[in-house]
């Protein structure tokens, strides 16, 4: 758990360090989310338009880009949370240093890694502001609903973060992330719902698809994007919530020993 005599505000001091550097290269991060959606629906829309029927989905039928269109917020939201603090978050503590200067100053481990996963939701949901508007302008988003994807966004982005700081906290060297992409990230890309139903699945791989917190951020994002989804939004909320603070306080467990101890 976080202890309260050594966390504070002063976390927001790590997470503008990180906005003031990234402000140096935000035109090269802004056009993966601007282009990505646009190469989705055009591969998708164009390519399986006469391959797929409607898909049903909540009850109701949809076309297939409509289906996946707010997916891929969710999984935007994932790679973009899950990539700060594995690749970038490891660069600043093993090749920069990063860390271990700010740890000679009065801040806190506990106030730098949750900055770090703070600014991953961050990130994350700048990137899902900008896909926001471009699904919006092609009409897959409904509005004014659709808004609160960007709250989502950054409630979902704090889970990956955290996720990603826990990997970063027992991964050895920098090549060996590509074990927990392989093995987690895209098997979660793939089988969470996100480019078919769960339903589609056979019976006894659809436990481990609920499981996959994409899963429950992608119910989300359909629930705020289209009006419908097959789980109970509450039951995705709690489960995303306990995910983070799982996550959270295991990433602060194992960076702890990394660098402390």
């Amino acid at each position: 758990m976080i202890d309260p005599k050594v966390f504070s505000w002063r976390f927001l001091r790590v997470w503008k360090r990180n906005l003031v550097v990234y402000r140096k290269i935000w035109k090269v991060n802004f056009l993966t989310p601007l282009l990505e959606p646009l190469f989705y629906i055009l591969a998708f829309g164009l390519g399986f338009a006469g391959l797929i029927d409607n898909v049903h989905y909540g009850g109701s039928d949809f076309s297939y880009t409509t289906f996946i269109a707010p997916a891929l917020i969710a999984t935007a939201v994932m790679w973009n949370a899950f990539f700060e603090t594995t690749y970038a978050s490891f660069v600043r503590m093993y090749y920069q240093k990063t860390f271990d200067g700010m740890l000679a100053t009065p801040l806190s481990l506990e106030e730098i890694i949750i900055a770090e996963i703070v600014w991953s939701a961050t990130k994350a949901t700048g990137a899902a502001t900008i896909m926001l508007m471009v699904l919006g302008l092609l009409g897959f988003i409904q509005f004014p609903l659709g808004l609160l994807l960007i709250p989502l966004a950054f409630f979902g982005g704090l889970a990956f973060g955290a996720i990603g700081m826990f990997f970063t906290g027992i991964t050895p060297t920098i090549d060996m992330f590509n074990l927990p992409i392989f093995l987690f990230i895209t098997p979660m890309f793939l089988f969470s719902g996100t480019f078919f139903p769960v339903s589609n699945l056979p019976v006894w791989v659809q436990p481990a698809a609920l499981a996959f917190p994409l899963y429950h951020l992608a119910e989300l994002a359909r629930r705020f994007s289209i009006g419908t989804n097959e789980t109970a939004p509450v039951i995705s909320i709690v489960y995303l919530i306990v995910f983070f603070l799982f996550f959270t306080i295991l990433a602060l467990g194992r960076m702890k020993k990394r660098l402390i101890q």
